[in-house]
């Protein structure tokens, strides 16, 4: 099995989409063969991959509920070695039929481990809340990915996603490790950016990743064109970042 990766912040609005798509994609492009999965009902990893989400036969839904083996909900891309579990609204009934499961956060876990040896990575978009999908992610992971945008409130977050953490590693998954903390939308001409960055470097050391993503336009352009930034614009520095983000995940993690 290659390595899961759960890309998780209960603070929304950091970037946890744009780095699951763009993470999955530069892996992609250095031959890796990756799956990502979207855990969150909006949908937004499939659509930025130029998938219709309205139009999913198969859904992490039924996976989640039983009705179809994971295989079956897998799509490939425009995008050679990555492949796509996608979600649209209708993952929200999930909750529910999660909820009176006594096994239900451990449903994601279950499946994944039919893939067996198929994909060098998996890497998992969770929703901004701690719900039992982002439960299902965790207790699937090998390692969790946090993006951080570093402004005001970002250790005041990230301390309540660390109790979290370790609720989830005494309760669901003693195995899961924080691969690192990634900076991202972070523009080096403000301040308050910097003194978060370095904030973040002083409570957290060799947990926060040496890759900063910075705020770029471009980024921001590719999803509506159905597109990872590798696709969209290889030479942009939201693409360049995201190649040294895949790079250094590769060095800390052996995938």
């Amino acid at each position: 099995m290659g390595r899961v990766i759960a890309v998780a912040n209960q603070k929304g609005g950091v970037g946890k989409t744009t780095t699951s798509v763009n993470l999955a994609a530069a892996l992609a492009r250095f031959e890796k063969k990756v799956l990502l999965i979207d855990m969150d009902p909006q949908g937004n990893s499939t659509v930025s991959l130029g998938i219709e989400k309205d139009d999913l036969q198969t859904s992490v839904l039924e996976v989640l509920v039983g009705e179809s083996k994971i295989k079956e909900a897998i799509l490939e891309t425009h995008v050679e070695n990555l492949f796509l579990m996608g979600s649209n609204s209708d993952l929200t009934a999930a909750e529910v039929a999660l909820i009176d499961d006594d096994k239900g956060s451990l449903k994601l876990k279950k499946a994944i481990k039919k893939l067996k040896g198929e994909y060098d990575a998996i890497i998992i978009d969770c929703p901004p809340t701690l719900n039992m999908l982002t439960l299902n992610a965790l207790a699937a992971a090998d390692g969790l990915l946090v993006p951080v945008q570093c402004e005001y409130f970002a250790l005041e977050g990230l301390s309540a996603l660390m109790d979290t953490i370790q609720a989830v590693q005494q309760s669901l998954n003693s195995e899961l490790t924080i691969d690192g903390l990634l900076r991202t939308m972070h523009d080096r001409r403000n301040n308050l950016a910097n003194d978060v960055s370095n904030q973040l470097v002083e409570h957290f050391g060799m947990k926060v990743l040496q890759t900063i993503i910075p705020r770029n336009v471009r980024l921001a352009e590719a999803p509506s064109h159905g597109e990872s930034i590798l696709e969209y614009d290889i030479g942009s520095n939201g693409a360049v970042a995201y190649l040294a983000l895949a790079n250094e995940l590769m060095r800390r993690t052996q995938i």
